[in-house]
């Protein structure tokens, strides 16, 4: 699969978060996320793991009770069923890999 850039889309996930699939193979999904300062997303935890590279911003990013300060250039891997949550201090773009493929997150 190949995927070209394109400002089509995203959707929004909740107040603040927007989510853009860009590319899926049978055992990963890609995914851009585009957060507005002062969104919380609150703490989680799904059977997928998942890594992510923060493109632009700053994050405080929680995962398994530790919180971490992330910025550009930061990278993280979450493995599944560990809870995690972010608090976006600056606008922000991220790129996250999940795996298994998150089917929530497929194209409709």
């Amino acid at each position: 699969m190949l995927s070209k850039q394109s400002e089509e889309g995203y959707r929004a996930l909740m107040p603040g978060v927007r989510v853009k699939t860009l590319c899926y193979g049978q055992r990963t999904l890609m995914t851009e996320f585009v957060m507005d300062q002062g969104t919380e997303l609150p703490r989680h935890a799904h059977p997928h793991e998942q890594t992510g590279y923060l493109l632009r911003g700053h994050l405080r990013l929680s995962i398994d009770g530790q919180e971490h300060d992330v910025r550009e250039g930061d990278s993280w891997c979450i493995p599944a069923d560990v809870e995690h949550g972010a608090r976006v201090l600056e606008d922000t773009v991220a790129v996250e890999v999940f795996s298994p493929v998150r089917e929530a997150y497929l194209p409709k």
